[in-house]
């Protein structure tokens, strides 16, 4: 069930605190610290859980992954059951800490696993929608195609669920991550229209093009 927060916040509060919790780059302070690797080095310079596990193993990963689930529900936590929409805006919020970090030259991960994190808090359904399509994505080898289609979905069975605000809630916090995926992190590669739609679907670039 949805986890009550603290309502009294203001709403600056809850998406300044958001904001910042997403953005301590967890996975690249554990790289540095365990290998002395920089993330943004390593294949496409995610900053991200799949980049750590390559570098650090299994380990570093499940701990890293429980702290950006933990960042990505500090923003509805702190707004509470009584504020849905602003739960929903300090995840989008924490998503674009994470994404863009400014710890980090504004590089990052793709926020998958903070709004994992989120729809805990937020909405139980949201979460199983996205666990679906990373299951099943890496079931059949297409984990960006599965993750794609999740988050395609995610707001349409918020709507379902909890009507407008439920789609409005799930719109907002899934558009950082679509956002991430088509703009990427390596501004050398063509921003061409196919490029842009290989990203968004399958979150990553055409063959050829690096």
């Amino acid at each position: 069930m949805p986890v009550s927060g603290r309502p009294g916040v203001p709403p600056l509060g809850v998406l300044g605190c958001a904001y910042l919790a997403g953005s301590v780059p967890a996975a690249n302070l554990a790289a540095r610290w365990l290998r002395g690797v920089d993330l943004r080095a390593v294949g496409p310079g995610t900053v991200s859980g799949s980049a750590l596990y390559t570098v650090a193993g299994f380990g570093p990963l499940a701990v890293v992954g429980c702290l950006e689930l933990a960042k990505g529900a500090v923003g509805p936590l702190l707004a509470g059951r009584s504020r849905p929409l602003l739960g929903a805006a300090a995840a989008a919020a924490g998503i674009v800490g994470h994404n863009w970090s400014p710890w980090l030259g504004l590089r990052g991960g793709r926020g998958v696993s903070l709004a994992l994190g989120a729809s805990l808090v937020l909405a139980p359904e949201g979460l199983a929608v996205l666990a679906a399509g990373l299951g099943l994505g890496r079931l059949v080898r297409q984990t960006g195609v599965g993750t794609f289609l999740a988050l395609v979905v995610y707001p349409l069975v918020l709507a379902v669920r909890r009507g407008r605000r439920g789609l409005a809630a799930g719109a907002t916090i899934v558009t950082p991550v679509l956002v991430k995926r088509v703009l990427g992190n390596d501004s050398r590669i063509p921003a061409t229209w196919p490029a842009r739609l290989c990203r968004l679907v399958a979150d990553h670039d055409p063959e050829g093009t690096a």
